[in-house]
């Protein structure tokens, strides 16, 4: 819970953006518990320039259930505002009536009970219906779809087809540019094939050839829209080579480039753009700050931290834009832009209820296509879980606690550890567990589950390392994902604390004794980013354990103890 002070931080911030009320087609129809494809896609005319922005796809090409965290913690001067609200208290800020379809898209907050009246949501067919109308609606020469990257990982179909899967499907859904993350650990080979065969540009201002200090990427691209020049700039990742194997992607460098970002912005108004559109994959809090420090940014379209906030963020001049993940929204920003400036906007987060809106005939069509040769695979039965596996949120989820068990058992180990991984869908009680279920939570490039020892004191330096990449008070140093996920062992932390004296408290679950500084323990963990690790793939782990215990049963996870 956070402060009243906090809370009316927010809440006047928001005000100075929307106005005193959250009124639209959507909120009406919220708080009457009533949907239509008319109240979540139609919008009256505005400006002379619709963005539309999609971002951490995650190469979820069906409708899926996705929960929200439930803990998503902010520290230093984003402790306890947007998108750091979560819960009842994000529907007090923003007026949302629990129980609403806003409520069960936006929240945690009664999932398990609303995903039963609400269903799934997401499918880039019903995306695509999105997208066709609005370009129809406004023509053509009027909008820009804009990828915000994460789109080619995490479905077993995109690991088995490098990602061709999602590059054939979002060919036909004509964005007009996109960033990437997780794409790259598909290896620059890959990377650089699939690029050329893309129908519009991967931007990275950010990303460089290591060895001539030159762009590896089009930084940035200029289009011509509602009479309009827009300058759109493209952001990577900017801990790709930390936050995933640099061995797949030896010769490029990363990293924030806040000074590329600024110089962009000026060679872009320089050639006459009107309106300056960064296309990010920094994460929310790393925006927020780069809005404070680059002038001249007129929208910030985030993405990697998988944020879906229903209002614009306002930093000066620039508005950051939260659209979510896996499919579940579609933002919509109507720009009046006049000579040299935007002047005003009107912004709506379209929620992809996958019942409401009509699937695409001719984007069904191609998923179907590609997904074809893996069908029977896909529909393969592992087990049954009696309660909500879901993954997202600041500390262990329950597919991560049916990981850890599948780890601690599987490789016959004291204590296993799970990354932090935003990506990874949800799955409600009394469902089937099928393979595609499982590779929705753990398809990548670099799955080996090994098996290895770990002192006590490695094993605190490693939670402590994670827990400043999450924590750390300076945005540029936040580096992704969520807190290591833990099996066997507890622990404490102190969020507000600095490096070394976060943790604490660590002890082994079975013993109930504390974790020794000298004493080895045998640990098992898997997506390790050092080349040459041996084991077996995760998702075969996960599947032998399930065929051994076919019925999982979540239970509250305790293993971490929250200190401030």
């Amino acid at each position: 819970m956070f402060s009243r002070r906090e809370f009316l931080a927010a809440s006047v911030a928001l005000a100075s953006i929307t106005g005193s009320g959250l009124a639209g087609r959507w909120s009406r129809a919220a708080a009457q518990q009533r949907l239509s494809e008319d109240d979540l896609i139609g919008a009256p005319a505005f400006g002379n320039l619709t963005l539309l922005h999609v971002t951490d796809i995650h190469a979820q090409l069906k409708p899926v259930y996705f929960r929200e965290p439930a803990v998503n913690i902010g520290v230093g001067q984003a402790a306890g505002l947007p998108p750091h609200v979560t819960g009842a208290d994000f529907l007090k800020l923003y007026r949302i009536e629990p129980g609403s379809p806003e409520a069960y898209a936006l929240t945690a907050a009664d999932f398990a009970a609303l995903a039963e009246r609400y269903g799934k949501m997401g499918g880039l067919d019903r995306v695509a219906t999105i997208v066709r109308r609005t370009r129809a609606e406004r023509g053509d020469d009027n909008v820009l779809l804009l990828d915000g990257g994460d789109t080619w990982q995490g479905s077993f179909t995109a690991n088995a087809t490098k990602g061709a899967d999602m590059i054939a499907c979002m060919n036909l859904l004509k964005p007009d540019a996109m960033t990437g993350h997780w794409e790259f650990t598909y290896g620059a080979d890959r990377v650089s094939e699939a690029k050329d065969a893309l129908a519009f540009p991967f931007l990275g201002s950010n990303v460089f050839d290591a060895e001539w200090n030159e762009p590896a990427f089009e930084a940035w691209t200029m289009f011509e829209r509602g009479g309009s020049k827009v300058a759109v700039i493209g952001q990577a990742f900017p801990y790709t080579p930390i936050a995933n194997p640099r061995w797949l992607i030896p010769g490029w460098s990363f990293g924030i480039r806040e000074e590329e970002v600024a110089k962009h912005v000026e060679e872009a108004k320089a050639a006459g753009a009107d309106v300056v559109i960064l296309l990010s994959h920094n994460g929310f809090d790393v925006d927020r700050a780069m809005a404070s420090r680059v002038p001249g940014i007129d929208v910030i379209l985030t993405g990697h931290t998988h944020d879906a906030l229903p209002e614009p963020v306002k930093v000066g001049k620039t508005v950051l834009i939260a659209s979510g993940s896996n499919g579940k929204f579609v933002s919509r920003l109507d720009l009046d832009i006049g000579k040299g400036e935007l002047k005003d906007l009107r912004y709506r987060l379209i929620p992809v209820f996958s019942d409401v809106i009509t699937p695409d005939g001719e984007m069904a069509a191609k998923i179907d296509e590609v997904r074809a040769p893996y069908a029977d695979q896909l529909a393969t039965v592992l087990g049954r879980t009696e309660g909500l596996l879901y993954r997202r949120g600041n500390f262990n989820g329950t597919w991560d606690d049916l990981i850890c068990d599948a780890l601690l058992s599987e490789r016959d180990a004291e204590i296993a550890l799970s990354p932090g991984f935003r990506w990874g869908t949800s799955l409600p009680a009394g469902s089937d567990i099928t393979v595609e279920d499982l590779h929705n939570a753990c398809a990548m490039t670099y799955p080996a589950a090994y098996r290895t020892k770990m002192s006590g004191d490695m094993l605190k330096t490693i939670l402590e390392d994670v827990a400043d990449n999450l924590f750390n008070a300076d945005p540029y140093y936040q580096q992704g994902g969520d807190m290591v996920r833990v099996g066997g062992m507890g622990f404490a932390i102190d969020p507000t604390r600095a490096i070394g004296s976060r943790i604490s408290d660590m002890v082994v679950l079975k013993t109930e004794t504390p974790v020794e500084a000298s004493r080895d323990y045998v640990v098992a963990g898997w997506a390790s980013v050092n080349e040459g690790t041996e084991g077996p793939p995760i998702w075969d782990v996960v599947a032998d354990h399930l065929r051994a215990n076919p019925v999982y049963t979540p239970s509250e996870n305790r293993s971490v103890e929250m200190k401030s």
